[in-house]
């Protein structure tokens, strides 16, 4: 994931506001972070381009500008304690699960809840519930707004010859409004190429700076081109 630095609850006319500013650090594991050159700026670009495409499409989300060429500027909320994992493609665990070659293009989308950063992350509806995570009526209507999203970014990228893996999606709450709150790093959006022959960077399996540099590029210039 992309370092990031919150710059919280700043007073802005009658309320308050919050900016976010991205590193130019991309940690690959728990454990190892590297720099990779300008990846802040093209992270928040980049960034900056989806929350507007979403908007157009009525997606509610957090964000209001671009306040520098690093730094964003969104609504002060509270984030709900997990996020969404949107799977259009098999990952390596459900690969391993249900017997299929890993990256088999499903006929559905699947959605797994994730609590904190641990590999069995995984919890279920009920533990939303169970455990007051959020109401039943925001775990709704979060599942319609995650639908919604996967539904236009994967029309997007086919539009451009790509196919959705896969998108992470985070929310949160502001004036007691769902707001989809996520980025589109790559931490967070998994994307390849129709083209089987073409070669490419693995966003599941980082391992160089200049891996992350290269892939950040490409969902860089992709949201670049109107």
């Amino acid at each position: 994931m992309i370092e990031i630095i919150k710059h919280e609850d700043i007073p802005f006319d009658k309320g308050k506001y919050q900016l976010i500013e991205y590193q130019d650090n991309y940690f690959i594991s728990s454990t190892k972070k590297v720099k990779v050159k300008d990846i802040g700026k093209k992270v928040a670009l980049t960034n900056a381009f989806f929350f507007d495409y979403l908007k157009e499409y009525h997606i509610p989300t957090a964000f209001l500008r671009k306040e520098s060429e690093n730094t964003l500027k969104f609504s002060t909320y509270q984030e709900f304690p997990f996020k969404v994992k949107i799977l259009n493609s098999a990952d390596k665990r459900n690969s391993k699960i249900f017997g299929l070659k890993e990256g088999t293009e499903l006929n559905l989308p699947v959605m797994e809840f994730h609590f904190g950063n641990g590999k069995e992350s995984i919890i279920s509806e009920s533990h939303l519930i169970a455990f007051e995570l959020c109401t039943p009526e925001e775990m709704k209507l979060i599942t319609r707004i995650c639908s919604k999203i996967n539904a236009v970014l994967k029309s997007f990228f086919e539009r451009r010859n790509e196919i959705l893996a896969e998108v992470n999606c985070q929310f949160g709450k502001f004036e007691d409004k769902v707001l989809f709150v996520g980025d589109f790093s790559p931490a967070s959006l998994m994307i390849f190429p129709k083209d089987e022959s073409v070669k490419w960077v693995n966003p599941y399996k980082f391992s160089t700076g200049n891996e992350v540099k290269k892939y950040s590029e490409h969902l860089f210039n992709i949201a670049s081109v109107k």
